[in-house]
């Protein structure tokens, strides 16, 4: 499989992703955005491409951050979503996520930063690809916003101060507004900045 990742900054590496990608034997290639890395131009040479987090929103101009474009991105995600191609999201990217599929971001109603449980909904203990986290589950999170939802968008888990943590756009498009990816490392990066 190959996975393509895009990342955002240094302090939001893909962690238990990149772990798990790598001891499967995947093809890994990467968008560092922040050191200008380009993004690619079609999804033919992608079967997952997980889209990290940053402190930015899906609004952020190129004037406040020169080299993040929301826009480039959202159109990758759609041709990758056009082409059958598996997508993941993790905060940011979750966000990214629902905008490409036309569904705006919005401000979560709690600020969260830190470690909370995330609860699966009815229709999160019964999706095969997460069940398995049980019904709660402590996860990390740093985050203002969450992704906007989709008439055909399903929430499979919510947290005390988010109504939106894991969102299935599609059988193949997931949104994580909670960082599962988190690693002793990464915590590391994360507290430094």
């Amino acid at each position: 499989m190959n996975i393509h990742f895009i990342q955002h900054e240094i302090f939001e590496a893909p962690g238990a992703y990149l772990e798990w990608a790598k001891q499967s034997n995947h093809a890994i290639t990467f968008s560092k955005v922040y050191k200008n890395q380009p993004l690619p131009e079609t999804a033919d040479n992608i079967d997952l491409l997980i889209v990290m987090g940053g402190p930015q929103s899906p609004d952020t101009t190129k004037e406040d951050c020169p080299y993040f474009d929301a826009q480039a991105e959202k159109v990758l995600i759609q041709k990758a979503v056009s082409a059958g191609k598996a997508v993941v999201g993790a905060c940011l990217g979750s966000q990214l996520i629902g905008e490409a599929m036309g569904a705006a971001y919005e401000h979560s109603p709690e600020k969260e930063i830190g470690v909370f449980p995330i609860q699966l909904t009815e229709t999160g203990l019964k999706d095969k690809k997460i069940n398995h986290f049980g019904s709660s589950i402590l996860v990390g999170h740093w985050h203002n916003d969450m992704p906007g939802l989709t008439s055909k968008s399903q929430v499979l888990a919510t947290s005390a101060g988010c109504p939106r943590q894991i969102v299935a756009y599609s059988n193949r498009v997931y949104g994580f507004q909670c960082h599962m990816e988190l690693t002793p490392e990464l915590v590391e990066l994360l507290i430094a900045e």
